[in-house]
């Protein structure tokens, strides 16, 4: 565990996201739970897309493998300030798992694991956006020209 003063991080985990269409999303973990599964009402050009018990991600780039770090925090993190970060944007969602599965063209076989159940906090940032939209257009399927941050933190009403 890191101890900062703006909380503890918990956990961390490095994943990689085959995005479609240029989103992906992230849901509980037991699909059956999630009212509207993934794409299902999914909004193009949008960045960070809330529905219950779900998060739609709009990326830079059509078809490509991005890289994506996961950070599990206890409290509110101070925003990553060691990248310029295209975009930022922060929602809410509920897991009843404390699981939450990556959803590509289907589920991949990756889980974010936040530790238990609850309504938590997430901060999504991305960079590498332009380069990714340029290379897929130009060469097709790219691996890692963007990469995400997500850094999730238990909600406190």
């Amino acid at each position: 565990m890191t101890q900062r003063p703006d909380g503890t991080l918990l956990r961390a985990q490095e994943l990689e996201v085959c995005v479609t269409y240029y989103a992906f999303g992230i849901q509980e973990s037991h699909d059956v739970l999630v009212p509207v599964a993934y794409p299902d009402g999914a909004e193009s050009g949008v960045f960070l897309q809330e529905f219950p018990m779900r998060l739609d991600l709009g990326s830079g780039g059509h078809t490509h493998t991005a890289r994506m770090r996961v950070e599990v925090w206890d409290s509110a993190p101070e925003p990553d300030r060691q990248h310029p970060w295209d975009e930022v944007a922060e929602a809410k969602i509920e897991t009843a798992s404390g699981e939450l599965a990556i959803w590509e063209m289907g589920r991949a076989d990756d889980v974010i694991v936040l530790g238990k159940p609850g309504l938590w906090n997430v901060r999504a940032a991305s960079r590498g956006r332009e380069e990714a939209r340029r290379l897929s257009n130009e060469l097709g399927p790219v691996h890692g020209a963007e990469h995400w941050l997500l850094q999730f933190w238990p909600y406190a009403a």
